[in-house]
């Protein structure tokens, strides 16, 4: 938080050992998560952990801790940082989504006809365009329903509407346009959030399926900008370039190149085996066949450089 407003979020999925962890650990596995998220931004800073768990209060002063609260903890005393109890009921924004409503067990409130009741509900236009852009598709269409009459279509399907599908999906038309309106809606829009290629695949084909739709979504989510710019980079940082050892003496350290596609001498030759000392960059150029086996390798090494 800065200045008492939420800036950044972080979150994970549980792994398959995590699962199992009693509720003291998960939330204390919340909080190491996020200080080793936002580490670049905590260390030497006050920090503030304000949590629904009230025994995370006293987890520096606890007696009996097992061995992953121990590792936990070696972690957390890096930071300069103070736990705070928020009780759960008054935490109602950060918890409406997590927490279930249990009032079927309650007694019903009153309700004044005066009142009114508003439903809102999440409609999308793309079914109409997908049946029209169907109809008007002269290419890709047809050919899936003459497939169909000839029996080869068996995923395929025809509603009573007409409308074509493939394992109950739609299925998009070629057109460029329709398909790039699917991919921004899934990736741009404020209830998407630019997830990446796997999630955005494994959300899309649950209505939808087009040609080749897998590698058209991750070419879209890597062209992306906003992507490219913001999302973090989960892999490795590489370490420093680690050179070979310079050799002591000449000949105890070589490497070897081929140069193969060349044109055949008339003695039959068609490559150059090229042979480097690393200390001194003495090269020998050696006129090879393609098809010499290991032991004439061998073989001429002993005759050109050794001998």
């Amino acid at each position: 938080m800065q200045d008492g407003r939420v800036i950044a979020y972080a979150s994970r999925r549980l792994k398959k050992h995590e699962v199992n962890y009693p509720t003291h650990d998960l939330e204390l596995d919340a909080v190491v998560h996020a200080l080793k998220f936002w580490r670049h931004y905590l260390l030497g800073n006050k920090v503030h952990i304000y949590t629904g768990h009230k025994s995370l209060k006293y987890i520096f002063t606890r007696s009996e801790l097992n061995m992953r609260q121990r590792r936990w903890l070696e972690l957390i005393k890096d930071y300069n940082l103070e736990v705070h109890y928020h009780p759960g009921k008054a935490n109602v924004v950060a918890d409406a989504l997590s927490r279930k409503s249990h009032r079927a067990n309650e007694e019903s409130l009153p309700f004044n006809h005066s009142e009114v009741l508003a439903n809102i509900a999440l409609v999308s236009n793309f079914l109409e365009q997908i049946i029209f852009e169907q109809r008007q598709d002269t290419s890709e269409i047809p050919r899936i329903k003459k497939l169909m009459a000839e029996g080869r279509g068996p995923h395929f399907s025809i509603d009573e509407q007409g409308v074509l599908n493939f394992k109950n999906r739609l299925v998009v038309p070629a057109g460029n346009e329709l398909r790039r309106k699917i991919l921004e809606e899934a990736h741009t829009s404020k209830l998407s959030i630019h997830p990446g290629s796997n999630k955005m695949y494994h959300d899309l084909r649950l209505m939808y399926w087009w040609l080749n739709m897998k590698q058209d979504i991750t070419k879209y989510v890597s062209e992306c900008n906003i992507c490219r710019r913001v999302k973090a980079d989960h892999m490795r940082t590489p370490g420093y370039l680690q050179p070979l050892p310079i050799p002591v003496g000449k000949w105890e350290d070589i490497s070897m190149d081929f140069i193969v596609g060349l044109p055949q001498t008339k003695g039959g030759y068609d490559s150059i085996w090229v042979i480097v000392d690393r200390l001194t960059k003495s090269a020998h150029f050696i006129l090879v066949h393609t098809d010499y086996s290991a032991q004439r390798y061998a073989k001429l090494y002993f005759e050109k450089i050794v001998t």
